[in-house]
């Protein structure tokens, strides 16, 4: 199971209602940051997501609303005792400016900072995350956590075949056990389960990339700067409008389509709602603090 946490949902300029860009994904008991920008932290406190268990930040791109935040966020992190490291990951060319972030301050543990580029970014105890391209001004990742899928008991073979007690756990671990004078295989008696998908565009335009990468996504974290009313503004800045989001979202099957990055420009985000649902029903505008259990 995996909880996003939507900590900043606003573009370029944060607004009394809506924080800069960041989501936050807990799994395991870990957090994963997608983006970092201004106040991240503070947002992390007041939506209760432990800064102290931030694992990795994975960067979409340089832009200083989806990295700022790293400088104080990382300050934090040593005067509270961290010593593990803080792993960073971030487009190629990107390094310099996250760098130059944390030289503002001196640490206790090592602050690691990667260039990445399409592909397998950290594989860990149960889940995966790969980087996709996307089209933006400055080089651009989205972002897929995927965890592994898993086996579930059938309960009625299992109790049919007098499966009970420990032997669910010699079963799982060494996949056959022996009961009644037979040989019974872990894959007859449980059914395959897909583990869940989150998917996390960045700043882009739409593109093929994003709905490769997000195909079958339970969860899709897509931009959506402008409405229809501003789809020309869209295409000069090389954002995207929430109807081209819900198109994405569309085509990639994805479950649930959060509408984020929204310009401070628009005082709600009802004709971005009214736009996308038209496409894609399943479309909510993200807020910050909203919570996504999946």
């Amino acid at each position: 199971m995996l909880k996003a946490v939507i900590l900043g949902s606003g573009a370029a300029i944060p607004t009394k209602e809506r924080g800069l860009s960041s989501v936050g994904l807990r799994f395991a008991g870990r957090v994963y940051l997608f983006d970092c920008g201004e106040g991240t932290q503070r947002q992390m406190m007041r939506f209760g997501m432990s800064f102290a268990k931030v694992d990795s930040i994975f960067v979409s791109h340089s832009h200083a609303d989806h990295i700022v935040g790293i400088a104080g966020l990382a300050q934090t992190l040593d005067l509270s005792g961290r010593r593990e490291p803080l792993r960073i990951f971030c487009p190629k060319g990107a390094a310099g400016d996250v760098e130059a972030l944390l030289s503002i301050g001196k640490y206790g543990y090592p602050a690691v900072v990667s260039e990445i580029g399409e592909g397998a970014v950290l594989e860990g105890n149960g889940f995966s995350v790969k980087a996709f391209q996307v089209a933006h001004s400055r080089p651009s990742l989205g972002f897929v956590f995927e965890e592994e899928g898993r086996r579930n008991f059938d309960e009625k073979k299992c109790a049919a075949l007098g499966i009970k007690g420990r032997m669910f756990g010699e079963l799982e671990a060494k996949g056959e056990i022996r009961v009644g004078g037979k040989t019974v295989k872990y894959e007859s008696v449980s059914t395959a389960k897909r583990g869940a998908k989150f998917a996390y565009s960045g700043d882009c335009v739409p593109g093929k990339g994003t709905v490769a990468a997000a195909r079958g996504a339970h969860v899709l974290v897509h931009e959506a700067t402008y409405a229809s009313d501003k789809e020309e503004e869209a295409r000069e800045h090389l954002h995207s409008t929430a109807a081209q989001a819900a198109a994405v979202a569309k085509k990639a099957g994805a479950g649930r389509l959060v509408l984020t990055h929204i310009s401070g420009r628009y005082k709600t985000p009802e004709l971005h709602l009214l736009d996308a649902r038209k496409v894609f029903p399943e479309t909510v505008a993200a807020e910050d603090g909203m919570e996504l259990v999946f």
